[in-house]
């Protein structure tokens, strides 16, 4: 990844191949963002003249290049956009860490090939530190593991990714602002690796190689895991997860990671679905909706980068991720439509579609997981088409069996600029899943298709636990032009949420 360095250094000076500002959108045209003065002053005051000529307005996610002053060692300025300029009449307004995490990623991919800038955006504190570098780490990925010339830097088909990143503005010595950077490389390095499993196509990666993977990062940072293959779901008696997996010569798997910190009080459980490819099984998908479903292991992914993510960042909660693997294929031995599911919990599923499959490894481990009594459960999965029709590409739906828990998750997803929206659980809509031959079905009414998926995954959350599910169907794989700091492919969503959840826990803030 890209290397991050605090500076205290004046732009004029420092030797890189860019110094990346700051442009708000004014009342007036363009203005120039605090931490750009040097810059400013190079070009007379003049500046945001200069970037209004050019075509400039200071929006979100503009960027104008333009050669740097007289005696700038830099040979290039980078102007950015953070959108609306705060309101001057408000002492406290400022720009927002999200506004800073966006612009410093446009920036950042707009500058692969180079080997270092200097990203002079306003820093009023380890926030906004934080929140830049986060920018910059997560904007500069790339997934060129399939390119003929891989990670190569002299790569004569591809440019490879900004190799060093200074902070002007940040303190070396400080040490919130140290910290805020190391949580920012922490949570970025996580969340690529949760981005580079989702863009992984699915021969290479098989539940037992996601499994692989696990053990290995687990082993590397303290985290207990354990893994148990088909033969220990049969003897468990696992059989959502087995009854998905069952069609497939690729055998599904069940990981149990378990981060425990010495003066924890609390523990949370995170579930993620995990079907490393999705054809739909029996209920074939149709033409067109099969190419991206590699992605369908995103909530996994996410589980997996924020157990890890909390290890490395040492935090005072219990955090055990499950991450419910398998590949849902037709064949002679898949499950059918009308077959009937024993699942771990004892309950019976009749299986009305078999492309509603996520729900059914999610049982499992959600019942899984109850068992442990953690003081609360989040599941991530890209669990339905229904959830993008709602809420779009770019946001997730939150489900809980408890407003309050709802409402925390709602707020730690924007907090760290992960949009969602709180979604009910509407009790009539449970009836439509009533079975006659078994104790639910794993489908409902078509209408409000996403929230029958959330009553049925709360069928299996152990009695007083509480619970939430979050919906990435959306944000989870963008099959459009990259933004922000987001690329195209695999998004890694939700692992920023569940980071802060569980950072919240441990300050005993979270209810």
């Amino acid at each position: 990844m890209t290397a991050l360095t605090l500076s205290t250094s004046a732009a004029p000076g420092l030797r890189a191949d860019a110094i990346v500002i700051g442009v708000a959108k004014g009342a007036q045209g363009p203005v120039v963002a605090p931490g750009a003065e040097a810059v400013d002053k190079a070009y007379d005051g003049r500046l945001a003249g200069v970037l209004e000529t050019l075509g400039a307005s200071g929006a979100e996610g503009e960027l104008t290049k333009l050669p740097a002053p007289a005696g700038f060692k830099a040979p290039l300025v980078v102007a950015v956009g953070l959108g609306a300029e705060p309101d001057s009449k408000d002492e406290e307004a400022g720009y927002g860490a999200e506004a800073l995490r966006r612009a410093a990623g446009v920036a950042a991919r707009a500058l692969a090939g180079s080997k270092k800038a200097a990203f002079a955006l306003p820093v009023d504190g380890p926030g906004a530190v934080g929140a830049i570098a986060e920018g910059v780490l997560l904007g500069a990925y790339a997934f060129d593991t399939y390119k003929e010339n891989g990670k190569d830097a002299k790569a004569k088909n591809g440019k490879a990714p900004l190799a060093e990143a200074a902070l002007l503005g940040g303190k070396p010595r400080d040490a919130a602002h140290k910290g805020a950077v190391a949580r920012a490389v922490a949570v970025s390095e996580e969340l690529n690796r949760a981005r580079d499993l989702i863009n992984t196509p699915p021969n290479d990666l098989t539940p037992g190689i996601f499994a692989e993977i696990a053990q290995t990062a687990a082993k590397e940072h303290g985290i207990k895991v354990q893994v148990l293959d088909d033969k220990a779901l049969v003897k468990g008696g696992y059989g959502g997860i087995l009854g998905v997996g069952g069609g497939s010569a690729a055998t599904p798997r069940l990981v149990k990671l378990s981060y425990k910190h010495p003066k924890a009080e609390k523990h949370l459980a995170f579930v993620g679905k995990g079907i490393t490819y999705d054809s739909g099984g029996i209920s074939l998908k149709p033409a067109g909706h099969n190419e991206t479903m590699k992605c369908d292991m995103s909530g996994a992914a996410a589980v997996f980068a924020a157990v890890v993510a909390a290890a490395r960042l040492g935090l005072e909660v219990n955090v055990t991720g499950w991450l419910a693997l398998a590949e849902n294929m037709p064949s002679g031995s898949a499950v059918r439509p009308g077959d009937v599911l024993r699942m771990y919990s004892g309950k019976t599923v009749e299986v009305l579609n078999t492309d509603a499959e996520g729900r059914l490894v999610l049982a499992d481990a959600l019942w899984a997981a109850s068992q442990e009594k953690p003081d609360a459960i989040v599941d991530v999965a890209t669990l339905t088409g229904a959830m993008v029709l709602a809420l779009g590409s770019r946001t997730f739906g939150v489900m809980a069996n408890d407003d309050a828990f709802r409402s925390s998750v709602h707020e730690a997803a924007e907090e760290v600029g992960e949009p969602a929206w709180p979604m009910p659980l509407p009790e009539h809509l449970r009836k439509g899943m009533d079975s006659s031959v078994a104790d639910i079905a794993n489908m409902g009414e078509r209408m409000g298709g996403g929230l029958v998926a959330g009553l049925f995954l709360r069928e299996f959350v152990g009695e007083g636990i509480t619970w939430a599910h979050v919906d990435i169907a959306g944000p989870a794989f963008n099959e459009g032009g990259a933004f922000g700091y987001t690329p195209k492919g695999g998004t890694g969503s939700g692992v920023r949420t569940l980071v802060r959840l569980a950072e919240l826990t441990a300050a005993g803030d979270l209810g």
